[in-house]
């Protein structure tokens, strides 16, 4: 089969063991320098990139994408008027998903022990919440029973254990910051709920937030209506959020309107700077890896000198030597880069089964590590580590071009 002379007699020189020992070991270690660089680098993005799924599908799937409010009641006395109407409204556009009531305020939590517990209250619908990620992570209980039975709460697993309470039992939640009038004095808003469900995210949130219904969380905070003072609305793309404002605004300018970017966007912003850095500091050991063929090529170009010097006395061009070394190296990190890649895939498909036989469990105990290898990230990476050992082939590969054939022969 016809190759080109460059690319022959750089292949020959790859495969060549002639060549010193020590260059040889450079060879070989720059190779699995880049062999560890690509394996760690496609198992880490790929765990980041499963964390931040699981993030996003527990965050996204609780936190509402925006949340539209009527601002022209200060007071709050009554439940935000004709949002029935208004919610078939929003429904109507096309990256709405869906649009639920909601009650929302801060407030104290107590047992009959006496263990305090400062949670947000949700003043739901159960109806209208049947997409909600609590929905299907009740533990015990549904958020149903809200509906059907009076001044019930669903509260989070982790606040449970933190009360010492449990299904059926009585807790007080009180206003702090809403106050009545008795012949004892002013003092806060309180009313006894009784548990009727317990759900457990994995997050924060089965520390701080408990459910209602919305018609018992009106009357607990002395207003009219059935309570709702906000409608939550979830997009098909999350991501999407501000555009959908910006478009709901020219069309409901009198509703103020609140995205997810405002409560949660430093925290995703964090994890994607984690990530970023999580690529550059591991995308260095590539780069170490690679500009180690920078010493093996130089080496193998002053081994070589009387060689190159017959190749151009046979008429062979600087282009063509060039071409030779490039060749040689970019084989030594298409080697490295081949291994890495099988590797990587490998440890990340099976991560949690490596984990369970050396006995590690990171997430704790019955949770499996989340992974997500995608195409994208392994081209990129594959693409990141060739072009690194090409740019590490420039510098010995052009010296090489500059032997000077009369120079070398005269001491042949």
């Amino acid at each position: 089969m016809f190759q080109p002379v460059s690319f022959f007699i750089g292949l020959r020189y790859s495969r060549s063991r002639k060549s010193s020992g020590f260059v040889s070991f450079i060879t070989f270690f720059s190779i699995v320098g880049i062999v560890l660089g690509v394996a760690s680098l496609i198992t880490v993005v790929s765990v980041m990139d499963g964390l931040e799924g699981e993030q996003k599908r527990r965050v996204l799937g609780l936190v509402p994408h925006i949340v539209v409010a009527d601002e022209s009641q200060p007071n709050k006395q009554t439940s935000l008027p004709q949002w029935q109407t208004l919610r078939e409204q929003l429904l109507l556009h096309p990256k709405v998903k869906q649009v639920t009531p909601l009650l929302e305020s801060e407030a104290l939590i107590q047992a009959s022990s006496g263990a305090l517990g400062f949670v947000l209250i949700q003043g739901i619908m159960p109806e209208f919440e049947q997409h909600n990620i609590v929905n299907t992570s009740m533990l015990s209980g549904s958020l149903d029973s809200l509906s059907n039975q009076s001044f019930s709460v669903v509260i989070g697993r982790s606040l449970a254990r933190k009360l010492d309470v449990g299904l059926g039992e009585k807790v007080r939640l009180t206003l702090p910051n809403k106050t009545v009038f008795t012949p004892m004095g002013r003092i806060p808003v309180q009313r006894t709920f009784t548990i009727s469900g317990i759900f457990s995210i994995g997050s924060e949130v089965d520390e701080t937030l408990v459910y209602i219904h919305s018609k018992y969380g009106a009357k607990l905070h002395r207003q009219r209506g059935d309570g709702v003072e906000k409608l939550r609305i979830y997009l098909d793309d999350a991501f999407s959020a501000e555009q959908v404002v910006t478009e709901l605004k020219a069309e409901y300018s009198q509703y103020n309107y609140t995205t997810w970017n405002e409560s949660q966007g430093a925290l995703f912003a964090a994890v994607r700077m984690e990530k970023n850095m999580m690529w550059l500091m591991l995308s260095l050991i590539i780069a170490v890896a690679a500009f180690n063929i920078v010493s093996a090529l130089v080496m193998v170009v002053i081994e070589k000198q009387g060689e190159i010097s017959i190749l151009q006395t046979l008429g062979l061009d600087r282009l063509g030597i060039v071409k030779i070394f490039i060749t040689q190296g970019l084989i030594n990190g298409f080697w490295g880069v081949t291994i890495g890649t099988a590797v990587g895939s490998f440890l990340t498909l099976n991560l949690d089964s490596i984990f369970n036989l050396l006995g590690v469990s990171l997430l704790g105990a019955g949770q499996s590590l989340p992974v997500e290898l995608t195409v994208n990230n392994v081209l990129s990476i594959i693409f990141s580590a060739m072009a690194m050992s090409f740019v590490a082939t420039l510098y010995p590969a052009y010296q090489a071009s500059l032997t000077q054939p009369a120079e070398v022969l005269r001491h042949e």
